[in-house]
């Protein structure tokens, strides 16, 4: 039986979803990468998700460090990170994320410098959002799993009668 405080958090969680769901910043793939997550591998979604973030951040510095380049002119090489990009941004529901790659995508592809600094600025602002919201929600998922293994004496005395 889960303790009082584990039901508030998943109520809790369940809110953050809805909300993210709601403003399409997260799509179905995200609920599915869930559905992969099990008592063998209790921690799939958030190693998944870290991993993410620990390739999305390397991903942006790379394509911040291209645009930044005063002879900058390699707009596959940018399409490249992109594509990279948009494609985890996918696996794990990231939609917002994953239509402001296109954007970008399509402003790389017309050479668009002015148009590629302006999706960048998007790009990080989303991807930030993003990270912060997940980490809101692996903050209480964490707190869920705690509170829903504390056994009161109370409930404990009365299992044993």
């Amino acid at each position: 039986m889960l303790g009082w405080g584990a039901d508030l958090l998943r109520a809790d969680m369940n809110r953050l979803l809805a909300l993210l769901f709601h403003q399409g910043v997260l799509d179905e793939q995200f609920l599915q990468l869930q559905q992969l997550q099990d008592d063998s591998s209790p921690n799939f979604v958030s190693e998944v998700i870290t991993i993410y973030f620990h390739e999305s951040e390397k991903l942006l510095r790379n394509l911040r460090a291209l645009l930044m380049d005063r002879e900058f002119s390699d707009y596959k090489k940018m399409e490249i990170h992109l594509n990279q990009f948009t494609g985890s941004s996918s696996s794990i529901g990231a939609r917002r994320v994953r239509n402001v790659c296109a954007a970008f995508r399509a402003a790389s592809e017309q050479n668009n410098l002015a148009g590629c600094f302006r999706a960048l600025e998007v790009l990080e602002h989303e991807y930030c959002y993003l990270k912060n919201k997940l980490h809101e929600y692996f903050q209480m998922e964490q707190q869920r799993a705690i509170a829903a293994g504390v056994r009161y004496p109370m409930m404990q005395q009365q299992q044993h009668n």
